[in-house]
């Protein structure tokens, strides 16, 4: 693999420990590692035990406090290509010169969950990059959502503090579907589009591989003539944008809390890597007040139907980190960290953002030297006259640490915006002092009924089961009562349906008239490939190997990812056994094959029940000639195949899931 500048950049700090000679962290080599310094064979240990001293204090402080949401992350390494260049709109080099190739670190993450927490659970998802360009680096911290729950950033540590575990007993962990979150929803109802989108499949997204991402806030791109334009951003996964289905992310949860990274982590190292183009939504700041919502609204999309998604470049990750906690943890990403050619708006959550990314990370990492870290360091040189403090390893030449001076001929030197020094965008402000907000964010349900309108059939019996689930739990009536009145201005039948199931009385609302849809919202439209997709073979090792062969062959050359299941481990001719039925699970594949079966009962049973799992999740069956009487029953459902005719099985596949079994 051809290393980028990021990659040469950390192979200084990488080392490894093989075949070397152990030594305390001064260098000194060391003797004796496994018993410590003692008065005698049965004395106390002696305090001038300076090995054991700081062997034991550094596992004592090996745990740095986990970020207070998006806690539970995994992170691998990439590059961006630039399709073709936006100078029209922006400065910023790495999106003008399609010769760059920018080195990018993606972190994804859910909000919610603690550390230990699974990868399934019903969450938002965090998608952040951070791209090492020559002019600094630029921070792309967003979802896989794009609208937020709340529109300004003084009630973040409000909505943190109520979806998170209850204090009085810490439960839920990693979980919505308690009181205190529908509470703080039905009284800041500005949540209320962003809880469609939570209840909906793009909270337990299949992949991190199949997951879009979003820079939720409006910014600015701004050009070499100063002229400013407003953007989205959008990461599109080439794969599609796919989910689970609820049952299906439960067990789940059970079976491999860590399936979302292993499933990132596999698939980088066999060559399969993720992909992800960036799209932008460019608006003219004369058109600023022309739709019907606020553009510096996070709680609203700018829908792609009003302002298309204009792709511009591609992202790759292809390399896994090489230790967990020296960059997935420490990594620090910056709402802030932004390049000439890219500002912000006057957003009210995007600029309470500013403030607290630099304030958590101060606390995290241990002082502000936290940029100094291999996995933060800009590729690009940086000076100033910053100095000292925790963790501080750059060592500073000359006595001069200010601004302005003589003895260093004022240097380190400003630089003005032709030769690349960033200037804030001159945006003209008026207006007085004071603590509100604009009549244009007052419209808290319009786009949440835009989001039902643009469901499938089966995504909106996922969203309408979702409520039902989550305001179950809910023990407060009077909470309850409130979420069904609430949902009825979303769309007050499905408030009916809800209020039907939970116990409450109809919702007292009308419902909306809003009547308008956005295609590109529901999943169904999304673009459906084979690619990489997982399918458990279940194949008895007296079946017939040549007719297993040719399966297994048939599906490679179909790009999906196969692994064979059987009674033991083994192989069957030349090829291994991968699991056991005991090893794996049905939930863990995309779809089920059975190619062979055994006449004994326990093989029979297993394998039963991993094709009935596979089809009330809605997936993918097939079934060899020799093998169609596991599929007795379902002959002719929409996704069964029951013959060993390759390519209906890869169509069934590439299909995602088959709904109208639902129906």
């Amino acid at each position: 693999m051809v290393k980028n500048k990021k990659d040469e950049q950390l192979e200084q700090f990488r080392v490894d420990d093989r075949n070397q000679k152990m030594t305390t962290n001064q260098g000194v080599k060391v003797s004796e590692d496994e018993f410590s310094l003692k008065a005698g064979l049965r004395g106390p240990t002696l305090l001038e035990d300076f090995h054991f001293r700081e062997k034991m204090t550094h596992f004592d402080h090996e745990r740095i406090p986990e970020r207070v949401v998006h806690a539970r992350g995994f992170a691998a390494h990439g590059e961006f290509e630039l399709y073709e260049s936006m100078e029209r709109y922006t400065k910023a080099s790495f999106l003008c010169d399609t010769s760059i190739k920018t080195p990018v670190f993606v972190r994804f993450s859910t909000v919610v969950g603690s550390r230990g927490s699974a990868e399934t659970v019903r969450d938002v998802r965090g998608f952040a990059t951070k791209f090492y360009t020559q002019e600094g680096n630029y921070d792309l911290v967003g979802n896989n959502i794009p609208v937020f729950f709340i529109q300004d950033a003084i009630k973040f540590p409000d909505l943190v503090h109520a979806i998170k575990p209850e204090p009085h007993n810490e439960i839920p962990q990693a979980s919505s579907a308690h009181d205190t979150f529908w509470d703080f929803l039905v009284n800041n109802q500005e949540a209320s589009h962003m809880v469609m989108w939570l209840m909906s499949d793009r909270a337990i997204p299949r992949s991190f591989r199949m997951m879009e991402g979003f820079g939720v806030h409006s910014f600015r791109f701004v050009n070499e003539q100063g002229v400013a334009h407003f953007v989205k951003f959008h990461w599109k996964p080439l794969l599609g944008a796919h989910s689970l289905v609820w049952d299906e992310a439960q067990k789940i949860s059970g079976k491999d809390p860590d399936f979302h990274r292993r499933d990132l982590y596999d698939a980088i190292e066999k060559g399969d890597f993720a992909e992800y183009e960036l799209g932008v939504q460019i608006l003219a700041e004369e058109d600023e007040f022309t739709f019907d919502f606020d553009v510096l609204d996070a709680t609203k999309i700018w829908p792609e139907e009003d302002v298309p998604v204009k792709l511009i470049g591609k992202m790759t990750l292809n390399r896994n980190v090489d230790n967990v906690f020296a960059e997935t943890e420490q990594v620090a990403f910056h709402a802030g960290n932004v390049v000439p050619g890219i500002d912000f708006t006057n957003d009210p959550l995007l600029q309470g953002r500013l403030f607290s990314y630099t304030d958590t990370q101060l606390i995290r990492l241990g002082g502000p030297n936290f940029h100094e870290l291999p996995i933060n360091r800009p590729v690009c040189p940086f000076n100033n006259n910053q100095r000292d403090g925790y963790g501080r390893m750059t060592i500073n030449k000359g006595p001069v640490s200010y601004h302005k001076n003589s003895l260093a001929d004022n240097t380190p030197a400003t630089s003005s915006a032709e030769e690349g020094g960033f200037e804030h965008y001159q945006e003209k402000i008026e207006g007085r002092k004071i603590r509100n907000r604009s009549d244009s964010f007052r419209d808290h349900f319009s786009q949440a009924t835009l989001f039902w309108n643009s469901m499938s059939d089966a995504e909106k019996t996922h969203i309408t089961d979702a409520f039902i689930f989550e305001v179950g739990k809910v023990k407060s009536q009077s909470v309850k009562q409130q979420v069904v009145d609430t949902i009825a201005n979303i769309n007050v039948d499905l408030a009916k349906v809800i209020a039907d199931s939970i116990g409450t009385k109809p919702p007292t609302g009308n419902g909306s008239d809003v009547t308008k849809a956005s295609p590109a919202l529901s999943q169904e439209n999304m673009v459906k490939k084979p690619n990489t997709r997982k399918v458990g073979v279940i194949a008895s090792r007296a079946g017939d190997m040549n007719e297993l062969q040719n399966t297994v062959q048939e599906l490679k050359e179909a790009m999906l990812n196969v692994e064979i299941i059987s009674d033991k481990l083994g192989s069957i001719g030349e090829l291994p056994i991968d699991h056991t039925f005991l090893t794996t699970d049905p939930v863990l594949f995309d779809a089920i094959f059975v190619a062979s079966m055994s006449e004994d009962k326990k093989f029979k049973k297993e394998s039963d029940r991993y094709v009935m799992e596979a089809f009330n999740h809605f997936k993918a069956i097939g079934a060899s000639s020799s093998a169609t009487a596991i599929l007795v029953g379902k002959e002719g459902s929409p996704g069964v195949v029951n013959s060993g005719e390759g390519t209906a099985f890869v169509d069934a596949v590439t299909a995602h899931r088959h709904w109208t079994r639902e129906v």
